[in-house]
């Protein structure tokens, strides 16, 4: 695989490789040209500065430690919606985020920032075996089961302690 990319390098990239490529990884595209623009941005202080984006960055990386169970949720609709919106909403959302990039970085380097600490947190507990708090019941297809498994256990404990 690294000779066809070495060799993809020297020969060059066709304008229609790249559209065939941006077509099928629209929203990366879009987010790594926000990044690059943030970050150019803020380093440069255009309008808010690195200070900010930093603080942002860590107090939602904190929050995305202390509450993984409810940035799962908003990550997971986020997320869904954006896999599951037409191409057009695509382009949209790609072009505010590059406005907001210029304008406020800080904005976006917050997003990473609950990225980065929802990340940390089920990365951790994963690692550690920890299989209350692994992957599976904070985030992906299993997340609605799990939090609705949790709901009626808790249900059904309740109910016995009624009848006695």
């Amino acid at each position: 695989m690294a000779k066809k990319v070495t060799e993809k390098i020297k020969e060059g990239v066709s304008v229609e490789e790249i559209e065939k490529f941006a077509r099928k990884y629209t929203n990366e595209v879009f987010l790594i040209l926000a990044l690059i623009i943030a970050t150019i941005s803020s380093v440069f202080g255009f309008f808010t500065g690195p200070n900010w984006s930093l603080i942002l960055a860590g107090l939602l990386a904190i929050i995305g430690i202390a509450l993984p169970v409810q940035v799962g949720k908003f990550l997971k609709k986020l997320l869904k919606f954006q896999a599951t919106a037409p191409k057009t909403t695509i382009i949209i959302i790609g072009v505010v985020r590059i406005v907001l990039a210029v304008f406020v970085p800080l904005i976006l380097f917050a997003e990473i920032g609950l990225l980065a600490g929802y990340s940390f947190h089920t990365t951790t507990r994963e690692l550690h075996g920890d299989e209350e708090h692994s992957e599976e019941l904070h985030s992906g297809p299993n997340l609605e089961e799990n939090l609705s498994d949790s709901d009626q256990s808790s249900e059904e404990e309740d109910e016995p302690s009624e009848e006695e």
